[in-house]
């Protein structure tokens, strides 16, 4: 995947592109990670599809921003498809992701071919204070992934950053504490807003969201799928191979 960069107002924005003549995806990480975690998928879809993946604000090689609202991260992606010149794509959304995903769709429902939620629901509410802990810089990688821990630390990998004052996250815990608060609400109204074919996925072992929490989502609005395969809250990260033939499977019946 080739790197480029685009702006939204001050902010420059990274992203990862497959390139390629394939039908568009645009990929959209859960908050701390960045596009590189949808390296191995977008490789799985080629050559029918391209996949871009965004380093969404304040994540990878993008600018940090001074606000994570709501629609600052729905503006970034319009601005992303307008520098990219499509006029619509599929979008595929874990987490953070997947609420950015499905409010754009809300909002700009012609640019929208079809949608892809990966494990979060439409009434996120989850306390994410403990990543202060994860602030400043350490004296080593190892000890970064220690102080993490062993359940979080293998999602981060690909954010850890060497500096000159020692290992540190490339994002900054304070402002994604910020930006969680900022997701957590109800959101219903959005999700139901947009009528597009949408495939759930949930991670049967996830923490962050219930069975039921999502069988409503998929029962409440038409032309909804759900699907549950084993693994985490980041199912592509867990069961990669699973989630690559179930999108594949989506995707082909668009």
């Amino acid at each position: 995947m080739k790197r480029g960069q685009f702006h939204h107002g001050d902010l420059a924005l990274s992203y990862l592109d497959t390139g390629g003549e394939g039908q568009a995806l645009i990929a959209l990480h859960a908050h701390w990670m960045e596009a590189t975690t949808y390296t191995r998928f977008a490789a799985a879809l080629l050559p029918d599809w391209r996949v871009v993946a965004l380093d969404q604000r304040g994540h990878g090689h993008s600018d940090h921003a001074s606000n994570y609202t709501r629609e600052d991260y729905v503006g970034d992606l319009a601005a992303l498809l307008d520098h990219l010149e499509l006029d619509k794509a599929v979008l595929l959304g874990n987490s953070l992701g997947g609420v950015n995903a499905f409010q754009f769709a809300a909002r700009h429902p012609e640019r929208v071919e079809a949608l892809i939620i990966e494990d979060i629901g439409a009434a996120p509410d989850a306390d994410a204070s403990f990543v202060l802990a994860w602030e400043g810089s350490f004296p080593s990688r190892e000890a970064l992934e220690e102080h993490i821990g062993p359940r979080l630390a293998p999602y981060l990998l690909d954010s850890f950053r060497s500096t000159q004052n020692g290992w540190r996250l490339a994002f900054e815990p304070r402002e994604m504490l910020e930006s969680q608060l900022r997701l957590n609400g109800n959101h219903w109204a959005d999700w139901l807003a947009s009528g597009c074919p949408a495939l759930l996925i949930r991670g049967r072992e996830s923490r962050v969201t219930t069975q039921d929490q999502l069988e409503q989502m998929a029962a409440r609005r038409p032309n909804t799928h759900l699907v549950t395969l084993d693994g985490g809250h980041v199912v592509h990260q867990d069961n990669p191979n699973g989630f690559a033939d179930t999108v594949r499977e989506f995707l082909h019946g668009l």
